[in-house]
């Protein structure tokens, strides 16, 4: 069993509760330990590093260095946003010596130290590269056949750019609906499935917000879709939570579920739908999971 180090980050310890537990889930399925690092700290989220660059990156290089005091040298984010710090805090230390003396000087005061010999991995990217699609393929169980699924990528997990990557990569990837087709459910193409949802402008400007929140629910209704899957705590929460405001505030009638990438790959892996975390989403999953494997199971003619 591979072991990975691994940093669930503040939102998944409460309002991504199921992120969670469906990740562990879906990980011990696939012959994956994850071990949580120890004392991990908060990673700066998507705000700390326009308050103060430096003190952010302090925060990541912590998380960093202490996964390699466990001598744990592949490290699993689950959280966009987390993986996204975790991964720039780390590649500017490793192309800055100087960057990397200052973290090491504040790592000093919790007795730490780190040289740079951890890689970030998003669980996503670990899943389809680290394990594999075709491993993946190869256990599902219950396929989640005739489920149409708009994969929402989300700003955070793609760009800016990555060491090695490709435009394609970031402009064009295909990692979540190669996922998705693995498991058996039917990805489906729209344009938003990369935009921004809005994030914590729901909180400074609530209009610009839910209508960026209305562009992309309606996006992904006019390409058919039964459910949304993320990546994204804070884009599972904005889509969902939001999802009522939006009807109330915009005029429209959207019962679109909302959940994480996880939780599908739980069912076609086999879990049963608790352990999973489903049930607990405010615009429930399971009475389109069970229509459509009803359909499935139905004879034609």
């Amino acid at each position: 069993m591979k072991t990975y180090a691994y940093y669930p980050g503040c939102s998944l310890e409460t309002m991504a509760a199921s992120y969670h537990v469906s990740a562990v889930e879906v990980a011990d399925r696939l012959g994956v330990e994850l071990v949580e690092i120890e004392d991990w700290n908060c990673c700066g989220a998507t705000a700390y590093s326009h308050v103060d660059e430096l003190l952010a990156q302090v925060l990541c290089a912590r998380n960093l260095a202490l996964a390699e005091k466990e001598e744990r040298l592949e490290l699993v984010a689950p959280c966009s946003g987390c993986f996204k710090n975790l991964y720039f805090a780390n590649d500017h230390m490793l192309d800055d010596p100087d960057l990397m003396e200052h973290m090491n000087f504040a790592l000093e005061a919790d007795e730490l130290s780190y040289s740079g010999s951890v890689t970030v991995h998003h669980l996503m990217d670990m899943f389809a590269t680290e394990i594999g699609i075709d491993v993946i393929a190869a256990r599902v169980t219950d396929p989640l056949t005739g489920v149409k699924v708009a994969p929402y990528y989300g700003c955070q997990m793609t760009r800016p750019r990555k060491k090695g990557e490709t435009l394609q990569d970031v402009e064009g990837p295909t990692t979540f609906e190669d996922l998705l087709s693995a498991i058996g459910a039917t990805p489906v193409d729209y344009p938003h499935r990369m935009r921004c949802c809005g994030a914590s402008l729901i909180a400074t400007n609530r209009p610009a917000a839910l209508s960026m929140l209305r562009d992309l629910l309606q996006d992904a209704v006019s390409a058919g879709a039964d459910v949304i899957a993320t990546s994204c705590p804070l884009c599972q929460i904005n889509l969902e939570v939001y999802q009522a405001e939006v009807n109330r505030e915009l005029d429209t009638d959207f019962s679109m579920p909302i959940i994480y990438f996880t939780q599908l790959m739980g069912l076609a892996l086999g879990a049963k739908p608790k352990k999973l975390g489903i049930g607990r989403e405010i615009v429930k999953v399971a009475p389109i999971l069970e229509c459509r494997s009803r359909e499935a199971r139905t004879p034609v003619g």
